[in-house]
């Protein structure tokens, strides 16, 4: 049985900025939790008793332990059979998400096969399964592939009959592609590539710093005959990468996670509601009044957490409403998540964005198709479209801003 697995949580997330300016990839709030405990949920109840978090840098790490802790919470909260250890990798320097498995295994003495995923990815995968076929087929790596129509941000496998991969190639032009298979970041690897790195080729990528999975380590142990072979992926995978991933992520995962899962329950139709205290009950049986009342509009499946205060005559579709968000009144936010401790001023529309943590959002606004950074301002009477807002950032009342990014002393389009 796989019992351990290792997740470097350390990249710079660029491409999801400016969610990612102050707070480490795996904490993004996502479905009103950070983005990281989905993916740790879905390994426990796997059967994974271990995990080991790959932090890099002291910021990193305190966000992560902060949370998690040593993660055995994990089984009073979502009912697990049994406990969740988490563990962190010591204050190293790393040359990639490979050196942060290899130190992760040398320095805790691993032993034994782990599953590697990412920080930044959701998937429904049994790796047990995953596992099964690894040892059947004698495997030294098994990398989890899923069919994608561009390929362009991922390496992509081209394979035998028997999903031996045969040549892989990182990120490659459409027309260049071996296939449309995409490498999810999600491998069993064998207790012998920390031995792989101790002298050969090995020595000589780590010599280098060419410690990338994707781009340098899997080519390798093609190019040298070690037994690689692809396991294909049927249920979802997402690589919540970009603003645009984590809003397609959001909306199928509101229609398809477990509701408990999601620590919620059905308040009415498709409208869940976070929360167990007698304050909580409360507010979801005020909602499910005023929705019959109509004066509340909540179209498809939303989700809203603890202590939020909605005004009068709101739409909401298809979105997510974290702890502790104020929203005024005749406001519409469609296919968009509003982080916690959020301020919604009156007549704001929100469609297809996310709103960071602690922002203040002035009344009769529009934005779309924007993310908007932790703890800024906007002003009233403001419209964006096709905007990135920085962390800390203040936007002035009556600005009309499209395809900018707005951050400190100036602003740049993009």
């Amino acid at each position: 049985m796989l019992r351990i697995a290792v997740v470097p949580v350390g990249g710079e997330a660029v491409r999801l900025r400016p969610l990612t300016i102050e707070t480490s990839k795996s904490m993004v709030r996502f479905l009103n939790k950070p983005l990281l405990e989905l993916a740790l949920l879905r390994l426990a109840r796997s059967g994974i008793k271990e995990v080991y978090l790959g932090v890099r840098g002291y910021y990193n790490y305190k966000d992560l332990f902060d949370y998690f802790r040593e993660g055995y919470w994990f089984r009073e909260r979502y009912g697990l059979r049994e406990d969740l250890r988490i563990r962190y990798m010591p204050r190293y320097d790393t040359l990639g998400n490979a050196d942060a498995v290899r130190i992760i295994m040398k320095y805790y003495e691993i032993r034994e096969p782990v599953i590697v995923i990412q920080g930044d990815n959701l998937f429904d995968l049994d790796v047990q399964e995953v596992f099964k076929e690894h040892l059947r087929k004698g495997a030294f790596m098994t990398i989890g592939l899923k069919e994608v129509e561009d390929v362009r941000d991922f390496g992509v496998a081209e394979v035998c009959e028997d999903l031996r991969i045969r040549r892989f190639v990182e990120k490659p032009r459409p027309e260049e592609a071996p296939s449309k298979l995409a490498n999810t970041g999600i491998y069993v690897i064998n207790a012998e590539i920390v031995d792989f790195f101790e002298e050969g080729e090995g020595r000589k990528l780590l010599k280098e710093g060419r410690m990338d999975f994707g781009s340098d380590v899997i080519p390798k142990l093609i190019e040298l005959g070690f037994p690689v072979y692809g396991y294909l992926v049927s249920g979802y995978w997402f690589d919540v990468g970009t603003p645009e991933r984590y809003l397609k992520a959001m909306i199928y995962l509101l229609y398809n996670m477990r509701v408990e899962d999601l620590e919620a329950k059905e308040i009415y139709g498709g409208v869940l509601g976070m929360g167990k205290s007698k304050m909580s009950l409360n507010l979801h049986e005020t909602i499910r009044r005023r929705i019959l009342e109509k004066d509340l509009i909540f179209v498809g499946r939303v989700l809203i957490g603890r202590h939020v205060s909605i005004g009068s005559k709101c739409y909401v579709e298809d979105s997510t409403i974290d702890n502790y968000v104020v929203v005024g009144n005749r406001c519409e936010i469609v296919r968009s998540a509003v982080m916690d401790r959020v301020r919604v001023g009156d007549r704001v529309r929100i469609i297809d964005s996310i709103v960071g943590r602690h922002a203040l959002i002035g009344s009769n606004t529009t934005i779309i198709n924007s993310v908007v950074g932790d703890n800024s301002m906007i002003g009233d009477n403001v419209r964006l479209v096709n905007v990135r807002v920085w962390p800390h950032e203040q936007v002035s009342s009556n600005a009309s801003i499209e395809n900018y990014v707005v951050r400190p002393h100036y602003t740049q389009q993009y």
